[in-house]
């Protein structure tokens, strides 16, 4: 497993961070623990969650499965990077949501306590919050890190002026700010080509890709009988728009002799913004797929290629849409 650092921060982590929305939802708990027992053994030290995760069943169940598997064997706590969210929430009050301090205070609290440790260390606000000043936001981070409580702070679904705004405050507050932005970024989806990843490299964040698989129609969707995951809804409005595209990839997906998530993956790890996709698997087979997508070199011509059959917004913005 290759490392790099996570933004401009020194901290070096996994080019897989493994991703745990699965688990509790899809992927009972004792089979999440043998996903993770194989990413730890794979090299793999990066993880991610959120204090929402685990719906059906509930808020919180997948941090409480990961925080069992962390305090199952000795040692395991210091090997991972650990990553988790807070901002949405199903609570019956005003004040279980968002990035209000109040809020900040209590959702690192209830993640500590399920994730069973006494540090986070990527803390990441899972969507901006329009009503909250970034003073108080940044106020707020700064008291759980003097705390020891959380280590680095981290963004997902912010744009690219959100990016801006957020590291501005924070150098006024003499914070260091955002390490990492987690964007839905793939293939077909790369929207933030224009503006969000030129401002993570401008300002040193580490890009964190979730759905690098478009909910599984880039994983070779049309060569299985069973469609998307969903069975329907967006994923299958997607494929009946763009099905001549998914042809055209899972074709040259054979052609290369690679698995269609495998490419990818190895794609997304060939952007020079992006730091770790999220692989969040239902099942350990899965998770071996993605391993392998680290150990694929795409040449300049199968870049081209897949730049041809699912072209980008155009370059960066203003360049992609004006001169």
């Amino acid at each position: 497993m290759d490392y790099t650092h996570l933004g401009r921060s020194g901290v070096s982590v996994s080019r897989i961070c493994l991703g745990t929305m699965n688990f509790g939802s899809y992927t009972e708990p004792d089979d999440a623990h043998q996903i993770m027992d194989h990413a730890l053994e794979q090299g793999i030290n990066f993880f991610d969650t959120a204090n929402t995760y685990g719906r059906p069943r509930g808020e919180g169940v997948t941090e409480s499965i990961v925080g069992d598997w962390l305090t199952a064997a000795p040692g395991r706590r210091d090997k991972v990077v650990l990553a988790t969210k807070l901002y949405g929430g199903l609570g019956e009050w005003p004040n279980d949501r968002f990035l209000s301090a109040v809020n900040i205070r209590q959702s690192c609290e209830a993640s500590l306590r399920r994730l069973k440790t006494d540090h986070i260390d990527l803390y990441q606000m899972h969507h901006v919050d329009r009503s909250t000043t970034w003073d108080e936001i940044w106020e707020a981070f700064s008291v759980l890190r003097a705390q020891g409580k959380i280590i680095y702070a981290g963004s997902s679904n912010f744009a690219g002026w959100h990016i801006a705004a957020a590291q501005e405050a924070a150098r006024r507050h003499g914070f260091l700010g955002l390490v990492s932005e987690q964007s839905l970024y793939n293939l077909t989806e790369r929207t933030v080509e224009l503006e969000v990843l030129p401002a993570c490299q401008s300002y040193g964040l580490g890009v964190l890709p979730w759905s690098p698989l478009h909910g599984g129609l880039l994983s070779g969707v049309l060569g299985r009988e069973a469609g998307p995951r969903s069975g329907g809804g967006r994923s299958a409005d997607v494929l009946a728009q763009r099905r001549g595209q998914f042809e055209a990839y899972e074709a040259f997906c054979a052609g290369l002799g690679h698995s269609p998530a495998e490419v990818a993956l190895a794609w997304l790890l060939h952007q020079p913004a992006v730091t770790a996709p999220i692989v969040g698997p239902r099942t350990l087979e899965q998770l071996k797929s993605g391993i392998e997508a680290e150990h694929l070199a795409l040449g300049t011509a199968a870049l081209a290629r897949l730049d041809e059959i699912f072209p980008g917004p155009g370059g960066q913005a203003p360049e992609a849409y004006a001169w």
